[in-house]
């Protein structure tokens, strides 16, 4: 039996996508959600600056897998919208942080500066700081992505058909160990493209940085 034939690739080839579907979803929503965080914890009022922190802490103390298991057993939907909820609920709590450093490495000066035009702090955070923020955190941002997209694999636990769940099944035909390990090398090699490509542009961008 030949393992790498059409209908398998195609199968497996469709959770890949699912895969780069749910973690650019989960992407999205936690650099939203962490920027949001990462503003009460920095400028807002202290009760919600305590809710945040204990929010925070909350998801950084614990496993991520722990979440993905308690939203698919609690939440009811669709599976590219549990397990974008369950990534974006964890991952924000580390995008929170790496945003808040971004914000204290921003000079204090900027704020002055800012002030001094008759900028609001909406117009302040929105045209000078946030701006310079994420200038600031873009390696860290990649980096937590490629986290993300090696994460989602714990997503075949719970019956999602990303990329690891389709290649177990198609593994479920093997018929020796050559075929598996050909299985194998083959999520490796995506996987290993995947997030080399994006350590590439993180590097590439660096550069430019540097350069400039």
């Amino acid at each position: 039996m030949e393992i790498f034939n059409a209908t398998n690739l195609v199968y497996i080839l469709g959770g890949f996508i699912k895969t780069i579907e749910i973690s650019v979803l989960s992407i999205i929503c936690s650099i939203v959600v962490g920027t949001v965080l990462a503003l009460i914890k920095s400028y807002g009022p202290r009760p919600l600056r305590w809710l945040v922190s204990a929010y925070i802490e909350l998801f950084r103390c614990t496993p991520n897998l722990l979440w993905i298991l308690f939203i698919y057993f609690t939440v009811q939907g669709i599976d590219i919208f549990i397990s974008t909820l369950a990534f974006t609920l964890f991952t924000s709590a580390v995008m929170a942080e790496i945003v808040r450093a971004g914000l204290n490495a921003v000079p204090a000066g900027q704020f002055e500066a800012a002030q001094s035009q008759g900028f609001g702090f909406f117009a302040t955070m929105r045209y000078i700081i946030l701006p310079q923020t994420f200038r600031i955190i873009t390696p860290a941002l990649f980096g937590q992505c490629t986290t993300v997209i090696k994460d989602s694999s714990y997503l075949s636990g719970i019956n999602v058909a990303e990329f690891m769940y389709t290649t177990n099944v198609v593994m479920a035909h093997a018929v020796s160990l050559d075929q598996v390990l050909m299985l194998y090398g083959f999520v490796f090699a995506l996987y290993f493209a995947l997030n080399f490509g994006i350590s590439l542009l993180v590097r590439r961008y660096q550069r430019k940085v540097a350069a400039a």
